[in-house]
């Protein structure tokens, strides 16, 4: 808890809405950060209508796009959301100062310290444990903001053509960005809050009224062929995530309480329950941990499609996808059959941020340092670390069963039936066991945890990954080029980063081809 009253104010932002804190028994922040996100979302709208780039200039939607952001951390954040301009500032600083040969580098070093040094201040000094809304957050994305800029301005102004990937072309910045595009970018009041990350190309485009200009135009025909000219509404498919993020609310507030997790770790619980209960009370116990940030991000991707941003071609049937920055998938959460496709579809810009940025470029065991990355972000609680750490061990052991035991269970949809109801329970499984130290946070009862499971998946998914044989990425990766044909090139950035897109994408090209 913070160190006294003044302290916990000056944490949580403006005390106006104190009242309503009172009466819903919600922490002051988070009431502030949900009625902050429904401003943002009225603001949104009046930001597409009013300020619509038919109407006025990017400068005056930059500006306001930038003061709304700022006004609405200062209301929630208090004076400590002064932390994001300087973060940012400082970045600017060295993007400036040093050459696009190094800046990514010294970009990635300085936002990631920075950002860490807050985190560290916060937990061991003011509110260890204090799990609730706080100034990092909003850091942790701008962290993100900074860095994919750096990376990208380095693509587009240090590395030659012929040396990007498919991906990395479409996202290369050409020019260096204005101070004032750069803290637009950063501290729009659209994704100041809860993000979602978004890539700089993306904004701009949005900002200056063409928000598929850099993008393959593929998506944005209709089935019979002709390119849509009409800027389609967002507004059903606001509808939809609002109410969706809500009825998440509800979800949450109505059963967290029922299914603590805190009682895995219980002496008499794990005494007096037999294993198979306690493995149906982990599970149950995890996935009601899940609605609040279904809430918070799929409000947040609301938010952006009702200002107009987030449109994403159109789908096989000629409806509008307003998915570019979407952060989650909830059912290929619930139902995923591995815990690739569970990842690929949980804080998804999250991912493509470490994708972008790690895994792409490290030379060296990419899948490990991804991971660290990650926890390193995430912020200092231990748990983080132990849960990041097991997620390694985890994914090589899922990798090797896939590539080995996979291909024998592809003969008959009945094989594959039965093997994906066992691989969806495992996933299930594989994924609470993992997440229990990132809910717990401190290395004592995570490892209570662990024990009263004696390690089991940490030594079982050891043994697979050893005793499995799995090709090394590179050579996998020339298998891939091999079997693929050569295709656009925003088919290959969105088949990477997203299964489902990589679906919708292989059915309109069928379309397409039985057309002709």
């Amino acid at each position: 808890m913070a160190a006294d009253g003044s302290r916990s104010t000056a944490c949580t932002g403006s005390s106006l809405l104190q009242p309503v804190s009172e009466i819903t028994n919600l922490p002051l922040d988070q009431v502030n950060f949900v009625v902050c996100q429904l401003c943002a979302l009225l603001s949104a709208f009046w930001f597409r209508l009013f300020l619509h780039p038919s109407k006025t200039s990017p400068f005056i939607r930059h500006v306001v796009a930038t003061l709304l952001g700022l006004y609405f951390a200062l209301f929630c954040f208090g004076w400590y959301a002064l932390h994001f301009l300087v973060q940012s500032g400082l970045t600017y600083g060295i993007m400036i100062l040093t050459g696009v040969e190094h800046m990514h580098k010294y970009c990635l070093l300085v936002a990631l310290s920075y950002l860490s040094l807050c985190q560290i201040t916060r937990v061991y000094v003011f509110d260890y444990g204090m799990y609730s809304a706080d100034f990092t957050g909003p850091m942790m994305v701008i962290t993100q903001k900074i860095t994919s800029l750096a990376f990208e301005i380095h693509d587009g102004m240090a590395r030659k053509e012929e040396h990007l990937t498919p991906g990395q072309k479409i996202l290369a910045i050409r020019r260096m960005p204005s101070l004032l595009e750069y803290f637009s970018y950063n501290c729009n009041f659209l994704g100041i809050l809860a993000g979602p990350t978004c890539s700089y190309n993306d904004y701009i485009a949005f900002i200056e009224g063409d928000p598929r200009r850099h993008r393959d135009h593929e998506a944005d025909r209709k089935p019979n062929g002709k390119l849509r000219q009409s800027e389609p509404s967002p507004n059903t498919e606001v509808v939809r995530k609002v109410a969706t993020s809500f009825l998440c609310l509800l979800v949450f507030l109505s059963v967290c309480k029922v299914f603590p997790v805190e009682r895995n770790i219980d002496d008499d619980f794990i005494a007096n329950t037999p294993f198979y209960a306690q493995v149906v009370y982990l599970y149950l116990s995890m996935l009601t941990t899940r609605p609040k940030y279904y809430f918070v991000w799929t409000l947040a991707d609301a938010i952006n499609n009702a200002a107009g941003f987030g449109f994403n071609g159109y789908d096989s049937d000629g409806y509008p996808r307003w998915d570019l920055i979407s952060n989650l998938r909830i059912l290929n959460i619930e139902f995923a059959t591995s815990f690739k496709v569970f990842l690929d579809n949980w804080n998804i810009q999250t991912a493509h941020w470490l994708k972008r940025v790690c895994y792409e470029r490290c030379p060296y065991h990419p899948t490990a340092a991804t991971f660290i990355l990650s926890a390193m972000w995430h912020g200092a609680y231990p748990g983080y670390y132990l849960t990041f750490l097991t997620g390694i061990v985890i994914t090589l052991a899922a990798r090797a069963v896939r590539h080995n035991v996979r291909p024998h269970f592809l003969q008959s949809p009945s094989h594959k039936l039965v093997y994906d109801v066992i691989t969806w329970a495992a996933t299930q499984i594989a994924i609470c066991y993992t997440v229990v130290p990132f809910i717990l946070l401190s290395v004592g009862p995570s490892i209570k945890f662990y024990r009263s499971w004696y390690f089991g998946l940490h030594i079982g998914c050891v043994l697979l990954a050893v005793a499995l044989p799995v090709k090394p990425r590179h050579l996998r990766l020339k298998d891939q080029k091999k079997k693929l044909p050569q295709e656009p090139v925003q088919h290959h950035l969105e088949a990477s980063d997203s299964n489902c897109s990589q679906k919708e994408k292989t059915t309109r090209q069928t379309t397409k081809n039985n057309r002709v």
